[in-house]
């Protein structure tokens, strides 16, 4: 599958960003999709993460609640909506796909590899 992540930028801390990722080259609602992020010298980092019918969502516990993630299969599109940007988010986002992942709604994170596919990544910066 092909992942099209777009939407990063700079932002003002307390500010948003809508981050989105299409999909292509495989059938999208079959799909777990997730939110991953790198800041340099770290491990990429598990954000959030989306059920196929978008039913359960999954978030790493620092962004509960100011992210939310969501899909829209009929247009093979999954989103990250940012609220209340930190600085300590600045990170280069990626979005993944898993073909065989199940997501059980919570807080808590998931492996990268779990994640069988990964898009290129868009930056966002927060500045304080």
């Amino acid at each position: 599958v092909q992942l099209q992540a777009s939407g990063g930028g700079l932002v003002q801390a307390g500010g948003s960003l809508r981050l989105s990722c299409a999909a292509s080259g495989r059938t999208f609602k079959n799909d777990v999709m997730g939110w991953f992020r790198r800041t340099p010298g770290k491990e990429r980092e598990f954000v959030a993460a989306i059920s196929r019918s978008g039913g359960s969502l999954r978030y790493l516990g620092s962004v509960k609640d100011r992210f939310t993630i969501s899909r829209d299969n009929a247009k093979n599109t999954v989103y990250l909506q940012m609220n209340n940007l930190k600085p300590e988010d600045t990170a280069v986002y990626y979005c993944a796909a898993s073909w065989d992942l199940v997501v059980h709604h919570g807080t808590g994170i998931l492996p990268a590899s779990d994640f069988d596919s990964w898009g290129q990544g868009t930056q966002v910066t927060v500045s304080s």
